[in-house]
């Protein structure tokens, strides 16, 4: 899941388990930093 946070100037990238009802925080940067890496294998 992305999250637009911060009037949309950061980006949270987040991985929900709801089994165990954990949420993993993968990421948190901006816009540039979040273009650079691959949202879906981090």
């Amino acid at each position: 899941m992305i999250l637009n946070i911060a009037g949309n100037n950061y980006r949270l990238v987040v991985w929900i388990n709801y089994p165990y009802r954990v949420c993993y925080v993968r990421f948190i940067g901006t816009h540039v930093q979040y273009d650079k890496i691959d949202a879906w294998t981090i």
